[in-house]
């Protein structure tokens, strides 16, 4: 493959850190009654459960029923934020389905469980480049480097645009961040198309990424475009010098946000469900106020 495209079985079930200097990520799979443990030292870790319901036991306390949709397209995501130098173990109460998230860290924050009421909404951009975003750990939530959100793209629109970068520290304007991509498609046999380049073309990549891959972010620009007919999910996971989503835009494409007037009528692809209503957080951002372009 591709060396920024990543196959499942080279983060399912093992931590892979891809040449990162903060970021780490794997994916599990567990049956109903399986366990999985571990202990986690030098790094921060946030485990988001993609699909059905675990519960976790762990030094720093303890979370039962933790996940209520049955796929990421179902609901709104449950995300445990536990900090450094803490043991754990997850119980599978149902089969489900989890990403964990690492960051390296030397600050130590407060373990806590991001339900569906905490979440934000966004809805973002305009016309075929409009987007849904949840954010589970922003960069106000309290931890050191991690940064997690998911994006929904529906079909034939664009994402991440116009194309973006973050991989020069120069706040408050963009700062270096390493990024994850983890994908999911609504039908399984769907595909988005993800673009990674930088300026001056020594990096130039067009990836066709399919169900349950991953793409990485080192550097460039990384626009995102779903296939026609196929929604597409994307978990971000970002960590580098600066608690912070400040990107820039490619110059010669960032003109198309004044021509943004309408949102997509089809968005938001998932909604709260009746029970978190009376907690709703949806806010919607204007075109011209998102800085940064996931």
């Amino acid at each position: 493959m591709n060396k920024l495209l990543v196959a499942p079985e080279i983060f399912a079930g093992r931590i892979q850190d891809f040449g990162y200097e903060y970021l780490s990520f794997q994916t599990r799979r567990l049956t109903k009654g399986q366990k999985y443990e571990a202990e986690i030292k030098d790094v921060e870790l946030a485990i988001v459960a993609l699909g059905g319901t675990c519960s976790v036991n762990s030094t720093r306390g303890a979370w039962q029923s933790m996940g209520r949709r049955a796929t990421v397209f179902d609901g709104l995501p449950y995300t445990l934020y536990l900090p450094l130098n803490t043991a754990f173990a997850v119980l599978a109460d149902t089969d489900c389905e989890l990403a964990f998230c690492y960051s390296r860290a030397e600050e130590e924050h407060p373990a806590r469980l991001v339900t569906p009421e905490e979440v934000s909404i966004e809805i973002r951009g305009g016309g075929n480049a409009t987007r849904q975003i949840h954010g589970m750990i922003p960069p106000a939530f309290p931890a050191h480097r991690l940064i997690v959100v998911e994006v929904f793209t529906p079909a034939g629109n664009w994402s991440s645009y116009p194309p973006h970068k973050h991989d020069v520290h120069d706040p408050p304007g963009e700062v270096d961040l390493e990024e994850i991509y983890y994908y999911r498609m609504e039908r399984p046999e769907g595909f988005a198309v993800q673009k990674v380049y930088t300026a001056d073309r020594r990096v130039d990549e067009t990836l066709t990424v399919r169900d349950g891959e991953l793409v990485l972010v080192k550097e460039g620009y990384h626009p995102v475009v779903a296939a026609h007919g196929y929604n597409v999910y994307y978990l971000n996971a970002l960590a580098g010098s600066a608690r912070s989503l400040a990107a820039s835009d490619d110059p010669a494409l960032a003109w198309v946000r004044n021509t943004w007037r309408e949102k997509d009528p089809r968005l938001p692809i998932v909604k709260r469900n009746r029970d978190e209503g009376t907690k709703d957080r949806k806010r919607k951002v204007g075109c011209e106020d998102a800085v940064w372009g996931e």
